[in-house]
């Protein structure tokens, strides 16, 4: 019988291994959470790797903590610990992020939104041809590296950093307004927000996208890749000749969490 997957989407469901690992960077975060939670249930993944300047508490997660490996790294290291070294991840994911305020100016934020990341999975990258890899990446709606504006440019350099680094396969998200997340402070830019984007998501799936949904989605792609990709994802090429990476946008994330 075919699952409600194959149905909509006209085909069988992915029959990648279940031996696959992944390593997720960035998995104390708000999509970062639910990623984690959804490679832990998910069947094709054998083993799953957080590495982050913190780690989440083990007594938070419900599903698969025996196939789950913890490790807290220093970014300002990587090269000299060689935590990431050795290419041993088939799927990289990286939700890592913050925020200029967070941050404390506009170098720190570049600092962790874009040096950091694309530090890590330079490290984490195979050198073995026989070994492909696929990198997952959180960006934002919007990301243009020729932005005048902080935030958007800083994730188009990023993307355009991770698709210059030549893995076999990158993926990347650009999901719109992030809601159903559960911040310990009150943001009430992001809470007003949050008003106006769920009046105009009434009329259009490209405003916003719940968390949760955004974690499922990328798990999805994780396993599925590039080439096994739904046509309803709306996937697209993007990026520089020679440094290539594939789009989902928010409508497609949508899509990828439906029914899976």
């Amino acid at each position: 019988m075919l699952t409600p997957f194959a149905l909509q989407f006209g085909r069988p469901p992915c029959t990648m291994s279940a031996s696959k690992t992944a390593l997720i960077i960035g998995a104390t975060g708000q999509t970062g959470g639910y990623l984690l939670k959804e490679l832990l249930a998910s069947p094709h993944f054998k083993r799953v790797h957080e590495y982050g300047r913190g780690v989440t508490q083990l007594e938070t997660l419900s599903e698969g903590k025996e196939k789950l490996e913890q490790k807290i790294i220093d970014f300002e290291k990587l090269e000299e610990d060689g935590a990431l070294k050795g290419g041993k991840w088939d799927v990289v994911f990286i939700t890592l992020g913050t925020t200029r305020a967070k941050a404390g100016s506009a170098e720190a934020f570049e600092k962790i939104d874009r040096e950091y990341v694309i530090r890590a999975a330079r490290e984490a990258k195979s050198n073995d041809p026989s070994h492909p890899q696929r990198l997952v990446y959180c960006s934002t709606n919007g990301a243009n590296s020729q932005s005048s504006f902080l935030y958007p440019r800083s994730k188009g350099l990023t993307e355009e950093g991770l698709a210059a680094l030549g893995y076999s396969d990158t993926i990347i998200f650009r999901p719109g307004f992030l809601v159903g997340t559960a911040r310990p402070e009150l943001r009430i830019g992001e809470y007003l927000a949050t008003k106006v984007t769920g009046v105009l998501s009434y009329f259009s799936s490209k405003v916003e996208i719940k968390v949760a949904t955004l974690g499922k989605a990328m798990s999805v792609a994780g396993y599925l890749g590039t080439e096994s990709l739904p046509p309803q994802a709306g996937a697209t090429k993007s990026g520089k000749e020679g440094a290539q990476f594939t789009l989902i946008g928010n409508v497609g994330a949508l899509e990828l969490a439906k029914n899976v």
